[in-house]
């Protein structure tokens, strides 16, 4: 009469004959007040009426019992009364929970008016794992109810490995599972869980992503090479899944091609020089590590260059090999290789370290430099020269000998000259000017007047007014 919504007297009633036991009529008034969810699919545990209901249900179920003797029955009430009354203690009975008519009331409801994480969720309380994931599977539902249902409380609990034999019992291939452990994988790396996310991995028998995993343990957090010399089994067990990966791939490209829709896959010839890189950064660590035991390394800035990075990275590592060796030559072979496996820009590299030699006033060893480039086989012409001009723009901190030596060792005298005349060596300049053919000479000589003009320096302006 007053149009209030029944709805909550209908859903009062219903708890009354859930609780004087009166399942049938419990049924009949909750069918009145309770309403399907629009999605099933949908993050959460249905309305809170069902969960009402559902919460009642676990909470109230008696054990069952078996009446072998007096004694014993009197003792497995009190152990009953003494632990929660609750599904989870039927379990204990040999599986008997599907047998009792309160869990099958539960599923009813759930069945009828929750949701599926509502349903998976109830399966996982009661030690269920099988049939949440068969029901996962059946409802076709999206990853995230997976996640949220199944796969947190699982290695919460430590029950992954049991996850894992069930996925596997289920469907031996993991085909049908692939969404969803792509889903956990992505899940764990958003969370930061690289301990877990490599196991996984490992029992997917994801080689290639699981490798990428090691790279990550090997490179994180590492400041120094002599704890990546301490991380070296990282770098075994990364070649150990590539080289798996490569069996597979060969295995199966001789029969039908094997369905690996989830698993990262990677081309024979990347993973080998992949393989190849590992070997490398082996070398690049076992060198690095020994530099720093035995103190000749530069501590460089925050973060360690390593062969997994970009380029930029990979020169750095070329640099760092050249610089932290007894001398030049030492390091020198390592870098090479980096170079020309990766196919860096030598010279910038070449350039970057003759740069940190005059920084630390290692003279002698920019001239070791060059004799090593120039020794390599694959030098350009210039390439000698150009290193040089490259580091003479610190060439107020260089001593003058030095310098003159560093100039003296250039082979084209366009080259001299222009160095002479970055370092304000008109003199000199003028000198290996004069020495050119006479048109090319001419030119060359009226360039260096111009310059001893604009910067005052008489002299040389007219000794170069006199020649011409």
């Amino acid at each position: 009469k007053s149009g209030l919504d029944p709805g909550g007297a209908w859903h009062a009633w219903g708890m009354a004959c859930l609780k004087a036991g009166n399942l049938s009529s419990a049924r009949e008034k909750f069918n009145r007040c309770l309403k399907p969810p629009m999605d099933l699919n949908q993050l959460n545990h249905g309305s809170r009426l069902v969960q009402d209901v559902i919460q009642y249900l676990e909470s109230t179920v008696k054990p069952i019992l078996i009446a072998d003797d007096d004694y014993f029955t009197t003792l497995r009430e009190l152990e009953a009364t003494l632990r929660t009354r609750s599904l989870s203690l039927e379990m204990m009975c040999e599986g008997k929970i599907q047998h009792n008519s309160y869990y099958q009331e539960c599923l009813f409801y759930l069945h009828s008016y929750g949701t599926n994480l509502a349903i998976i969720s109830f399966y996982m309380r009661h030690d269920c794992m099988r049939e949440a994931l068969l029901h996962l599977l059946n409802k076709e539902s999206p990853a995230e109810v997976f996640i949220e249902g199944i796969f947190i409380p699982s290695y919460e609990s430590g029950k992954l490995h049991m996850l894992e034999n069930l996925l596997e019992t289920i469907d031996p291939g993991l085909e049908s599972w692939g969404v969803y452990l792509i889903a956990a994988c992505k899940y764990l790396q958003r969370k930061n869980y690289y301990h877990i996310l490599y196991e996984l991995q490992q029992f997917m028998k994801d080689h290639i992503r699981a490798a990428m995993t090691c790279i990550r343990f090997f490179t994180h957090g590492a400041k120094s090479y002599t704890e990546l010399g301490g991380k070296q089994t990282w770098l075994l067990k990364i070649k150990d899944h590539l080289k798996v990966y490569l069996q597979e791939v060969s295995r199966s490209s001789g029969r039908k091609k094997m369905a690996f829709t989830f698993r990262k896959k990677m081309s024979a010839t990347d993973v080998s020089r992949h393989i190849s890189t590992v070997d490398l950064q082996m070398e690049v660590t076992k060198f690095l590590h020994r530099c720093e035991s035995s103190g000749n390394s530069q501590v460089t800035g925050s973060s360690l260059p390593t062969l997994f990075g970009n380029n930029n990275m990979k020169m750095d590592v070329a640099c760092k090999v050249m610089l932290e060796g007894k001398n030049i030559e030492e390091g020198f072979g390592i870098a090479f290789r980096v170079l020309q496996d990766f196919q860096l820009e030598a010279t910038e590299v070449y350039s970057k370290v003759a740069k940190q030699l005059v920084k630390q006033q290692k003279y002698s060893e920019i001239r070791q430099l060059l004799k090593c480039v120039n020794e390599s086989g694959v030098a350009a012409k210039n390439d000698g020269d150009n290193i040089i001009l490259n580091c003479l723009n610190e060439f107020r901190n260089i001593p003058a000998e030095d310098l003159d030596n560093l100039i003296q060792d250039m082979d084209s005298d366009e080259n001299k000259i222009q160095a002479y005349v970055m370092c304000n060596k008109l003199r000199s300049a003028y000198l290996v000017s004069v020495r050119q053919e006479k048109t090319r000479a001419v030119q060359l000589v009226q360039h260096v007047r111009q310059l001893a003009e604009n910067s005052g320096d008489d002299v040389v302006k007219a000794i170069c007014a006199q020649w011409l």
